[in-house]
């Protein structure tokens, strides 16, 4: 399947909260993160963690993503967190395991929930991030990754829910000084 072409349609709910921690950045000192959502979504069968990496480049935003031979898909780097990870780990060392870089996590984004290819409930919190070193290597979870300006990122990824993500992104960042 090419980038973009028979885009997979989810049922998606993006969560979008006005309350903050003291840090968006991490899970922040009023407690866990995961435990707080978990309560708040008890429905939720798989809980992961990924990042929007994101960098100016010629002075146009561009956004990393992946493509995974196995579903064969073009998305964002993330994954299921590991017991008792926190979600600002789990995100930074699945950014890190996919691509080989080493990232800053910058914002916390809207909570993403769907039900994945087998029908679970899934939620996936992601966080802003910017590449700090690293290199790509391929294998047989990531076989390529690219950075493509906003607009080309709508079309090469292949679900909607990832498509809402990237909106929430461009909405809340509609420059990348952030990223200086």
């Amino acid at each position: 399947m090419g980038p973009g072409s028979g885009r997979a349609k989810t049922v998606l709910s993006v969560s979008m909260s006005t309350k903050r921690s003291k840090s968006s950045r991490g899970e922040g000192p009023v407690g866990d993160l995961h435990n707080r959502l978990s309560r708040k979504y008890p429905k939720i069968e798989v809980w992961a963690a990924g990042g929007v990496v994101l960098r100016e480049h010629r002075g146009v935003a561009e956004v990393l993503l992946i493509h995974r031979p196995v579903h064969r898909d073009w998305s964002f780097p993330k994954g299921k967190l590991d017991s008792g990870e926190t979600l600002g780990k789990a995100a930074w060392r699945e950014v890190h395991e996919e691509t080989g870089f080493r990232c800053k996590r910058l914002e916390r984004l809207p909570l993403i929930r769907y039900r994945d290819g087998r029908g679970r409930r899934k939620a996936v919190v992601y966080w802003t991030m910017q590449v700090l070193d690293g290199q790509f290597e391929p294998d047989s979870e990531v076989d390529a990754l690219g950075w493509f300006d906003l607009l080309s990122a709508r079309r090469v990824l292949t679900y909607e829910h990832d498509v809402l993500l990237l909106d929430s992104v461009t909405g809340a960042v509609p420059s990348l000084r952030m990223l200086a």
